[in-house]
């Protein structure tokens, strides 16, 4: 939405309902004084947040004839703050890359998380004043750590790219209670005005998966370990730029009087191992254990150093997790997540106590394969589909396995939903309503060692109704990977090519499992080389003997020729050799005892808790 001005009934100039756009402004370095004797420019006024909604300014409004593209009118138009536009909060550049003029902010509302907004949403918010305040932090931590400088406009280089500021907002609350215990603001460059190769060169930063957290929470439990958890201030700001970035003046600063447009900032310069200790990160967030509570002490003391972070104590709550310590494991949940899915979904009402008469018991229905379902009327948009799928993922990786399944075969159908896979969702819902309070509970059992368990069912989507579509013929397989009777990988999958036995959709069960697997193998060697008690005895891959024959089984322990599957050969046989050195071993399992059969199909209600339990511990 472009700057503008109203006039009130008489006719004093009042703001927009919708905050004025920042004028073009920049952050660089002060000139240094010049050769010639001159003196150097004075210095740059210092930035100052200002309550941006209560100023008293004027804009001039643009005399250009405007002709908005009709795809954005109902957007641009509408007061963001008020009207439910079912879509994520994005900059629009990317997608829309020829706006009519150059200044406007094209966005959408981030109606999925009311607790993530832009700016102009957040000034409407009856907590603003706390938003505020936040804002003046951010600013006032960003020039302490020197991570942006002011200078003239004047003084960019010649060809600087001058790239627009993005306030990002949002409420941070307690995983367990749901109240809100801190008011965050981000001041962002915005990234989709943000050119490869002219802006930044590399994406991609690595992070630790839940497979890793899982097992180190295994591990502190199996050794009886310390656990502190850490957190970086201005985490992202912390690394080295690529590219001498320069950004307008965000909206909301004042410069003690100068002019806004006559300034801009200039932007300056998972797993690891230290004794016997273990650190794993996950961009500014991190967790590191030890046998000794001084050595991690002098750890964080080391690092303090260099880096600025907090300590947050022992473990409570990491990456929308909330981790408690009781009955002599941990107890992982996500209630709050799981009360945005219900709310959403309409099942519960906001700030009123879950009422479960409406529960089931599993989250999909034992007798129904969902299909693309081309005879149902099209989905009604209750809520947002995909934004749904995401939230669900989510728990589904971080706590509650035993969705894996269905939220995979629900998000198959995202693009173009169906008014039954609408009801799927809501399947998954009401199961959820019936068990909000519940979680995964880790207990390492020092009987066991290194387990995985695969499962396939082939052909499972067939129906006979929609046969011309080849994924309906395509099998689906399922894997748990287990240290010490913990949990920490799993996935349901539907195999890309289409199997032509039950043997081949095992053995590539088997083979993918083994992917997953054998990495977490040579991890925990090299912890042991550190002196790291863990245990790593020969993983016991468990899977399904066929009903009269052992295909899969033979094929993994006997490595002799066979015509009809020679094809098999270079893509699904990397594991052979493991197994020749006996660092894996393969036995069978039965059906009725297959854990990982909760992710390849929905399951009777008896046969689904029963695994359940197994998976989860309840």
């Amino acid at each position: 939405t472009r700057n503008r001005s109203i006039q009130d009934s008489e006719g004093a100039p009042q703001q927009s309902e919708l905050p004025d756009h920042l004028s073009p402004g920049t952050l660089e370095q002060e000139q240094a004084p010049t050769g010639d004797g001159q003196p150097a420019p004075a210095a740059p006024p210092s930035p100052r947040v200002t309550p941006a909604g209560d100023r008293h300014q004027s804009v001039r409004r643009s005399t250009r004839q405007r002709q908005q593209p009709e795809r954005l009118i109902k957007v641009m138009t509408a007061e963001l703050a008020d009207l439910d536009i079912p879509f994520e909060l994005f900059a629009m550049e990317a997608m829309f890359p020829n706006p009519v003029e150059p200044d406007d902010v094209l966005a959408m509302k981030a109606s999925t998380d009311p607790d993530t907004m832009y700016l102009h949403q957040a000034m409407k918010q009856p907590d603003w004043k706390e938003f505020q305040k936040a804002m003046m932090k951010e600013m006032s931590d960003q020039m302490d750590q020197k991570v942006i400088k002011l200078i003239p406009k004047k003084d960019l280089p010649k060809g600087a790219t001058l790239l627009p500021a993005v306030w990002q907002m949002k409420r941070k609350r307690d995983i367990k209670t749901g109240k809100v215990k801190k008011w965050k603001a981000w001041l962002n460059i915005d990234g989709s005005r943000m050119v490869k190769h002219r802006d930044y060169d590399l994406t991609y930063a690595p992070v630790a998966s839940w497979g890793i957290i899982k097992l180190l929470l295994a591990l502190a439990l199996t050794l009886g370990w310390h656990t502190v958890q850490l957190d970086y201030v201005l985490a992202f700001t912390q690394a080295p730029v690529e590219r001498e970035l320069y950004m307008q003046i965000p909206k909301g600063i004042d410069l003690d009087g100068a002019d806004p447009a006559d300034y801009c900032f200039k932007v300056d310069d998972c797993i690891f191992f230290k004794g016997k200790m273990i650190y794993v990160l996950y961009t500014d967030d991190s967790i590191i254990a030890g046998p000794d509570k001084k050595e991690i002490d002098e750890a964080i003391s080391l690092m303090k150093e260099k880096l600025d972070l907090t300590v947050e104590g022992d473990l409570k709550d990491f990456l929308g997790v909330n981790i408690e310590k009781k009955d002599g494991g941990f107890w992982l949940t996500q209630p709050h997540l799981i009360n945005q899915i219900l709310e959403t979904l309409r099942l519960k009402q906001k700030n009123k106590p879950i009422n479960n008469s409406n529960s089931r018991d599993t989250p999909m229905i034992h007798s129904r394969i969902l299909q693309k379902e081309a005879d149902s009327p099209e989905f009604d948009n209750q809520f947002n589909y995909r934004s749904i799928i995401g939230k669900i993922a989510y728990l589904e990786k971080g706590t509650r396995p035993e969705l894996a399944y269905a939220c995979h075969q629900c998000s198959r159908f995202s693009s173009a939903p169906k008014k039954a896979h609408g009801e799927a969702i809501k399947q998954i819902g009401r199961y959820l309503l019936g068990t909000a309070d519940k979680g995964m509970f880790i207990k390492p059992d020092l009987r066991k060692s290194f387990d995985v368990y695969v499962d396939a069912d082939f052909c499972g989507n067939w129906n006979e109704r929609y046969g011309h579509d080849p994924d309906t013929a395509r099998s689906r397989h399922g894997y748990v990977i287990t240290y010490a009777g913990v949990p920490i990988i799993h996935k349901s999958q539907l195999q890309t090519e289409i199997a032509l036995s039950s043997t081949k959709s095992e053995y590539t069960g088997l083979s993918y499992a083994l992917r997953e697997a054998i990495p977490l193998m040579n991890l925990l060697k090299e912890m042991k080389r550190h002196g790291i008690p863990v245990l790593d005895h020969p993983p016991k891959v468990h899977c399904r003997v066929f009903e009269d024959n052992s295909g899969a089984l033979e094929m993994a322990k006997i490595h002799k020729w066979r015509p009809r599957t020679k094809h098999l050969c270079t893509k699904l046989h990397h594991f052979r050799s493991y197994v020749t050195r006996k660092e894996i071993t393969i036995h069978p399992i039965d059906t009725e005892d297959q854990p990982a059969d909760i992710l390849t199909k929905p399951l009777a209600v008896e046969q689904f808790i029963k695994h359940r339990k197994w998976l989860i511990g309840w």
